[in-house]
């Protein structure tokens, strides 16, 4: 048993060649490692392997010369100065309604009808009455003239001694009650025409006409609905419809109290709608409210537009930029412009690093006039285009690039 215990000791040979092989294992792969670090610094040292620069990016856009001689920016929303809730003056039930949202209506156009069948019957009455009254009235008229004539006859005749001084007498009573005849009846005639121009009223009551040229905004009541103007009862509507005069839209702003000095009536505006982005509108100071809002601290201030659109409608959110002058018909349209720190000049020409992918490309470009702190592209870039924005020192044409963030 011991003999064998010793036999277990003895050393294999194919242990003893282990050893050799993995330091041959070792020596490869260290060997491995040094050829990729030789490999990588030749290909950077190279060129070919750059790593990549951290840059600011702008875009190119359209601008519009007004930016640059903007004072004063506000917002605030399109105001028409002309706006009325259209009632009728007697309570009643309406019964017809000829306009709806967005209808354009004239001065005096009828747009609705209240119930007037009794006022229509008051009305008939009174023209029956005016009729009678102007019968009465040739009648009398009638009686008085013949009357006066025999008043004439038995006045000679009285003169010459042929008839009593009684008969003339009575004669002459007779006339002169048949001439207050006339009068009361004139008098009659003219309190039915009263009579019936109050009936007229009363159905002109019941007529809904629009107070000036607009358009309906809102309708506030439908046929079968009570209306009133005081709106006494629980389901009564005060108004029958909105109207606003698009002629009279303005763009009204809140100013504060200490910029309130840079403004003037007359001063030339940009006014820009959220509705409308891609338009500018030119206006001009109205008026300045000589109100200060306490609670806020500014006063309110009215730009007039000098060019409209159709599109325009009343609460559309405004920005008003207060110009220092006015602008030419050359610097109404928009105009392509970048930062002027993306731009670089190399002697007489002017380049700038546009993005593409992963890579900038130096290009060059053609500038125009200053625009505040942009300045006029004429060629070489377009709308959207991205640019580097200060390059750092070493950036070139192909270098790669990050975006930093922000």
């Amino acid at each position: 048993m011991p003999a064998q215990d010793m036999a277990k000791l003895k050393i294999e040979k194919s242990e003893k060649i282990v050893r050799p092989n993995r330091r041959r294992k070792r020596i490869f792969v260290i060997a491995v490692v040094i050829l990729l670090f030789l490999t990588a610094g030749g290909l950077y040292f190279g060129g070919i392997i750059v790593p990549a620069v951290s840059v600011d990016v702008t875009t190119v856009s359209q601008v519009y010369p007004s930016q640059s001689l903007s004072l004063l920016n506000a917002s605030g929303y399109i105001v028409a100065q002309r706006k009325a809730a259209v009632a009728s003056k007697v309570t009643g039930r309406l019964e017809a309604l000829m306009v709806e949202e967005g209808s354009k209506v004239k001065e005096g156009q009828v747009i609705a009808r209240m119930e007037n069948a009794d006022v229509s019957a008051f009305r008939n009455q009174a023209v029956a009455n005016l009729n009678t009254a102007r019968a009465t009235l040739e009648q009398v008229k009638a009686e008085r003239d013949n009357a006066l004539k025999e008043y004439e006859r038995y006045k000679q005749l009285v003169a010459k001694g042929y008839v009593a001084r009684s008969d003339y007498e009575a004669v002459e009573t007779r006339y002169r009650r048949s001439a207050e005849g006339v009068k009361a009846s004139e008098a009659a005639v003219q309190s039915a025409t009263a009579a019936l121009q109050n009936a007229d009223v009363s159905i002109e009551y019941t007529l809904i006409r629009a107070p000036f040229d607009a358009v309906v905004l809102t309708k506030n009541a439908d046929i079968g609905d009570i209306v009133t103007p005081i709106g006494a009862a629980a389901n009564a509507k005060a108004a029958v419809v909105t109207i606003a005069d698009m002629g009279s839209l303005q763009v009204e702003v809140d100013v504060s109290e200490t910029s309130i000095t840079h403004i003037r009536v007359g001063q030339p505006c940009d006014i820009q709608l959220d509705a409308l982005p891609n338009q500018r509108f030119q206006g001009e100071v109205y008026t300045v409210v000589p109100t200060i809002d306490r609670s806020k601290a500014t006063v309110l201030v009215k730009v007039r537009f000098l060019n409209k659109d159709p599109r325009m409608l009343p609460d559309m959110s405004a920005k008003v930029s207060f110009l220092s002058r006015r602008l030419a018909p050359s610097e109404l349209k928009p105009r392509l412009a970048a930062s002027q720190s993306a731009l670089i000049a190399k002697g007489d020409a002017t380049f700038a690093f546009l993005l593409e992918g992963t890579r900038v490309k130096e290009t060059p470009v053609r500038t125009g006039s200053k625009l505040g702190d942009m300045m006029e592209i004429l060629s070489g870039l377009k709308a959207g285009d991205r640019v580097v924005i200060k390059p750092p020192k070493g950036l070139k044409d192909g270098s790669r690039i990050k975006v930093a963030e922000r």
